[in-house]
């Protein structure tokens, strides 16, 4: 609890213009009584403080400097939030309180969970990172309460892993990983950690699913970022995120054989092609038609749909690659022209087109 007694007490006394020696004749006690009370070297009597609030005309609590905090469950998991995001430490005494208050509410029990072990990773501060252990353990009989879809057992589990490497535990860290990697989600820190160890065969298959994950994923974020742009109008920043999606999908070739991405990037060349002209960029948008159309020939030509011709990927057991996009990289190519009915860009494309056939 911050008062603001002292200050308030002087500011106070000198909005009525008056010296410590009036305020303590008022009041019947010595000047360094008033001394002691603004240096914050002792307190007046309660009292004292009604005697003083009535004489200021105002009420106790102003003059305390005191401001009722809203110890609503919701609020107090906001506050401790804020805490956390401000790096202000003062927040785990008001998390100790909290728990007291509410030791039996999922928010409350796994948002002091996070602040402790926040602090506890930035620090090193081996007893935080034993309390985030202790109170995320707490919080998994809760589990039941949480409406939030981004928290799950699993990814309970992988806090505590994540503060087992903080107590320099690993091992104990890679087991709980490995328990709750369901859908690989975990892959990349395992693969890691194992690496890190000298552990690089077993890393291996990990890192290899991790970055098939970020692949897929960056397919569908540049894809879904082209739309967002796409939708507001904003032709420049969708060029820029499909520009990034062809550089990175580029830098996963390996050696001069095609793969499956070749078929991918023919998508993001061809929508590439279509923003450049909605900006009337025509000589770009022939220049990225040309290069799907020599993609598409490429993985046509020997069509590989095996994840282990990626960079960086091995042959991941079960895994296999479907899409809906077309039969073909050409196939992709021509439904979106039908998608996009766009005149100009099927102009562009009938033109490199004829161009060959001469």
């Amino acid at each position: 609890m911050n008062l603001k007694l002292a200050e308030n007490i002087r500011s106070f006394r000198k909005e009525r213009g008056l010296t410590q020696e009036q305020l303590a004749e008022v009041l019947g006690v010595t000047t360094g009584a008033v001394h002691k009370w603004e240096a914050r070297l002792s307190v007046p009597d309660l009292e004292l403080i009604v005697e003083m609030a009535d004489f200021f005309d105002t009420s106790v609590d102003v003059l305390l400097g005191y401001e009722m905090k809203d110890n609503r469950l919701d609020a107090t998991v906001q506050r401790l939030r804020e805490y956390r995001r401000n790096k202000n430490r003062e927040g785990l005494s008001e998390a100790e309180k909290a728990l007291k208050k509410y030791p039996h509410s999922f928010k409350i029990v796994h948002e002091c969970a996070t602040l402790y072990g926040g602090f506890g990773l930035e620090s090193g501060n081996r007893a935080y990172l034993l309390r985030a252990l202790e109170l995320t353990e707490q919080s998994l009989p809760l589990l039941g309460q949480n409406a939030d879809p981004e928290i799950s057992e699993q990814t309970l589990y992988g806090k505590m892993a994540q503060i087992y490497i903080g107590l320099d535990e690993t091992d104990k860290a890679v087991e709980l990983w490995k328990a709750h990697n369901a859908g690989g989600v975990y892959s990349h820190k395992i693969g890691q950690i194992l690496a890190m160890r000298d552990r690089g065969e077993e890393a291996a298959p990990f890192l290899s699913e991790a970055m098939a994950h970020i692949v897929g994923e960056v397919i569908y974020t540049v894809t879904g970022y082209m739309n967002v742009y796409a939708n507001r109008g904003d032709f420049s920043s969708c060029q820029a995120v499909l520009r990034f999606g062809l550089d990175c999908f580029s830098g996963l070739r390996k050696g001069n054989k095609p793969n499956y991405l070749d078929k991918v990037s023919c998508a993001l060349l061809t929508c590439l092609a279509w923003s450049q002209c909605m900006t009337g960029q025509q000589t770009e948008a022939r220049a990225s038609l040309k290069k799907a159309k020599a993609l598409a020939a490429f993985f046509d030509n020997a069509p590989s749909y095996d994840e282990s011709d990626i960079l960086f990927i091995g042959r991941i057991e079960g895994a296999s690659i479907h899409d809906d996009i077309g039969a073909t990289a050409a196939d992709v190519i021509q439904n979106l022209m039908d998608e996009f009915q766009n005149r100009e860009l099927t102009a562009l494309w009938e033109s490199i087109s004829e161009e060959e056939q001469e």
